[in-house]
């Protein structure tokens, strides 16, 4: 069994003790998730496991032998060889193995007096080359990097032509290849869209080491690791299950301390407001000074920043109509084929459409054609009565601009009755502390683009077009913008590569392909259930809008089980009625199933009392609990039918 331990590690930064006699053990089947707040260090501890960093004291430990590969969080660029040729280097050890056998080899000739020794390491070697794959590896190389995105035209391109996002994939890519026995990867999703997501989700199910990871994705932490590190204030500490039930353990955990916390806060606060409003009169001077000593003394309580729960609300969106967006026979390309074919679709006051699709397929395009961004389309695009557009790329960030510091700019972009919170909504943005007075000019890209979605979303606008809203947003922060759009009083389209995210926002969800689309009048779960159903054959694909004839006759050779109106030809009030039709199905399906729930437990009773002696020894008493549980299992046997029939109904 492979192992990589650690014991009592420590590390500091002037006087900053970052790690304080961690201990750790990741061997063979290890799936571990590493969190904590920004800054905590995190990266710093991967990069100490990894071997790349020395602490100041403990000791790291690994198996002879084992075969550590780390993927940081941004940085490495490939170049000098075709995309298939740096795959390729993935496999150094299978090289290295392969030159030490023609050594053996070699050996075995100079000297035959040791031709039974040399043999035996011969053998031990070939058999070792062959368990790990070798002989497979560009079928492996073609599987993985097919899964993160890649199409088989990029594997002759040269590395230099693919962006930073796509470098950092085929670092993961030949970090998921070299036969790792322990993998390290921090921040693994951030380049990855939802399909590749799934698809490395999938790896790490079936991956036969052991993992630590470090994400930002809830979703993706609650399908792939079963313990969670957490880094407070340079102590580790472990939890054993998901990450969701380690963040209801810690929860419970600090609800004395947040309590005290929050008492604290309030104290502070108070004693903040009369300094402030009195520390310039002469009247009131020493009583002021007095608040400031008090102030000084206060030793504050921490908690983890990922921890801390902040609400606030954004202005009220402006009234507009029933009917928010039209869009008929719109058409986009760049040149060649459409990207966007005949989309026809109609959006209505109160939505939340997610737009789903692989990479190229036009989702963002279609963001900025609904936007007014880019006018080079054809077709009708058509906003409702009242309706005011706010929109946010990745590009957001080149208008942020200027020498004032970041409270200075969000206060003076706030309405009035926000600009006591503004320290708190730029902290639930990742600024916190003496962050909130760095100069805008000196920020990053990522650090610019969370300004600009936090000004959007205090402008007084009924309609938000969202572009990848959570790059750059931790888990809390995520939380906190999720909380805000939910409780938006306009609508909402958006595209997003986080499951969880477009899980608990999402009330519908167009699907584009290039050239094709399709419209399906409900949540993200119940698509995804769509797809997987129609990939097993359980329904009929439904058509897609923007197809040609000859198209949709060859899709439509196979009838299809199901076959919904094509999405082209729903008007809204269609949408609607089959929207409001399957969320009547879905509470009266969580109905039957609490009847079910309920029944299955009086049946275990009424079990338990037929095995109890003085049941079955007593004939009346014997055939009267058989006789209620006849009772349950009738009324079962109907739930059951009730259920199959609505669940047929829902799809």
């Amino acid at each position: 069994m492979a192992f990589v331990q650690f014991s009592k590690v420590s590390l500091a930064f002037g006087d900053r003790d970052i790690l304080k006699d961690v201990s750790v053990n990741l061997q063979t089947g290890t799936k571990a998730a590493l969190t904590g707040a920004n800054g905590a260090g995190k990266s710093t501890l991967i990069k100490i496991m990894a071997g790349l960093v020395e602490p100041d004291s403990g000791q790291r430990v690994a198996q002879r032998d084992a075969r550590i590969a780390y993927l940081p969080q941004s940085g490495l660029v490939h170049h000098g060889c075709t995309l298939k040729e740096e795959a390729d280097k993935a496999f150094l050890w299978g090289y290295e193995l392969q030159k030490k056998i023609d050594e053996v080899g070699d050996e075995m000739q100079k000297h035959p007096e040791q031709a039974d020794r040399l043999a035996e390491e011969h053998a031990s070697l070939l058999s070792k080359l062959e368990d790990s794959g070798w002989y497979r590896r560009e079928m492996l190389a073609e599987s993985v990097l097919l899964g993160l995105g890649f199409s088989r035209n990029d594997f002759d391109k040269p590395t230099d032509a693919f962006s930073g996002g796509w470098q950092m994939r085929i670092a993961l890519a030949k970090a998921l290849m070299c036969g790792p026995d322990i993998l390290l990867l921090d921040e693994p999703t951030n380049y990855l869209d939802i399909e590749a997501r799934n698809w490395l989700e999938k790896f790490l199910d079936d991956f036969k080491g052991g993992f630590l990871l470090v994400s930002h994705d809830r979703y993706f932490l609650d399908h792939t690791i079963n313990e969670v590190y957490e880094l407070f204030n340079g102590e580790l500490k472990r939890y054993p299950g998901n990450f969701t039930h380690y963040e209801e353990v810690r929860k419970v955990e600090l609800e004395s301390l947040i309590a005290a916390y929050e008492q604290q806060q309030q104290e502070i606060q108070h004693l903040e407001d009369f300094i402030k409003r009195f520390g310039a009169k002469a009247t009131k001077a020493a009583q002021a000074q007095d608040r400031q000593k008090q102030l000084d003394k206060i030793v504050r309580i921490e908690i983890p920043e990922n921890l801390k729960k902040i609400h606030f609300t954004f202005p009220e969106a402006p009234h507009s109509g029933q009917l928010v967006l039209t869009l008929e026979n719109v058409c986009k390309n760049y040149g060649g084929p459409d990207v966007i074919k005949n989309l026809d679709f109609v959006l209505e006051k109160g939505e939340r459409l997610v737009v789903a699709g692989r990479n190229g397929a036009g989702k963002s395009t279609l963001l900025r054609i609904i936007a007014g961004v880019d006018s080079d389309y054809t077709g009708n695009v058509k906003l409702g009565a009242g309706v005011s557009i706010g929109y946010f790329s990745q590009d957001s960030a080149e208008k942020i601009k200027g020498s004032e510091t970041i409270l200075e700019r969000l206060e003076s972009k706030c309405p009035l009755h926000l600009i006591p919170k503004a320290r708190d909504m730029l902290g639930a943005f990742l600024f916190r502390g003496d962050d909130v007075f760095k100069s805008i000019d000196v920020l990053s890209g990522g650090e610019k683009s969370r300004i600009a979605l936090l000004e959007l979303l205090l402008r007084p606008v009924n309609l938000l077009v969202l572009d990848e809203p959570t790059n750059h947003l931790d888990m809390h922060s995520k939380d906190v913008l999720l909380e805000a759009l939910k409780d938006f009083g306009g609508t909402v389209v958006f595209v997003s590569h986080d499951r969880g995210f477009i899980e608990d926002l999402s009330t519908r969800v167009l699907e584009l392909q290039p050239g094709k689309w399709r419209n399906f009048p409900g949540d993200y779960k119940y698509y995804m259930q769509r797809l997987e159903d129609e990939e097993n054959g359980t329904v009929g694909a439904s058509s897609f809008g923007g197809e040609n004839e000859a198209e949709k006759k060859s899709v439509g050779e196979k009838k299809p089980l199901e076959e919904p109106v094509s999405a082209s030809k729903q008007s809204w009030a269609d949408q609607k009625k089959a929207s409001s039709d399957r969320r009547r199905l879905e509470r009266e399906v969580e109905k039957i199933e609490a009847q079910m729930a309920e029944a299955e437990e009086k049946k275990k009773s009424l079990e338990a009392q037929m095995a109890d002696p003085l049941v079955y020894s007593d004939g009346a008493k014997c055939r009267e609990v058989q006789k209620l549980l006849d009772e349950v299992n009738e009324l079962l046997e109907k739930l059951g039918e009730a259920w199959e029939e609505a669940a047929e109904k829902l799809g």
